[in-house]
């Protein structure tokens, strides 16, 4: 079976990114290959996992991890064959939380797949864009599909303080669906690559 993590990217309390990706999430369940028992979607929330500043001794290219708590990231990394990275954007880029999240690691990410769901006031789309920058490097493919959400026109929002609810435009879930099917598609077609690379490693 296909694994598909689908990354909250933000760590602040009342998060809108919670909200937008329980929304992708309710989306996913309907996916014809989630139905057919083919692929299972999953949220991984950077809040629950408490990840501090890097502090790793050595670099994650070297794929020797020193601490618990990145060892136990690695593994619910490792357990996935793509990502649907949900992210707002904070001065013109992605969280610093997500950022470090992906640091710690790098071949738990490789040869599998990313597409995004991004919010904001200008629809996340920078965010998104140096993120592509950092999966290129860590040898994720990036899928074309984006989905961008306005925070002025898919939430209801009465208090700035309080994530307020999604109200997403009649595009926006056609566009999900397709960025979904091109995740599945990618994740699928890269199997025989993690296949092969993770039987060298283990020769």
């Amino acid at each position: 079976m296909i694994r598909i993590a689908i990354v909250v990217g933000s760590t602040r309390p009342h998060r809108r990114t919670a909200v937008a990706a329980r929304w992708v999430t309710q989306v996913a369940a309907h996916h014809p290959a989630v139905t057919a028992g083919e692929v299972a979607f999953e949220v991984v929330d950077l809040a629950e996992h408490s990840l501090p500043v890097l502090d790793e001794p050595l670099a994650a290219l070297f794929g020797t991890y020193h601490h618990p708590h990145t060892n136990r990231w690695a593994q619910t990394i490792a357990s996935f064959d793509g990502f649907v990275f949900v992210t707002p954007e904070y001065n013109h880029s992605a969280p610093a939380a997500l950022k470090n999240a992906i640091d710690f690691l790098f071949a738990e990410w490789n040869n599998k797949v990313a597409g995004f769901v991004s919010h904001g006031v200008h629809g996340g789309v920078r965010a998104v864009e140096h993120l592509r920058q950092v999966m290129t490097e860590l040898q994720v493919a990036n899928v074309r599909t984006q989905v961008a959400l306005s925070a002025f026109t898919d939430f209801e929002i009465t208090d700035p303080a309080e994530p307020g609810t999604i109200a997403p435009g009649p595009h926006q879930e056609p566009t999900l669906n397709e960025l979904l099917d091109e995740v599945i598609a990618w994740s699928r077609a890269l199997k025989p690559l993690r296949q092969e690379v993770g039987q060298v490693a283990g020769a």
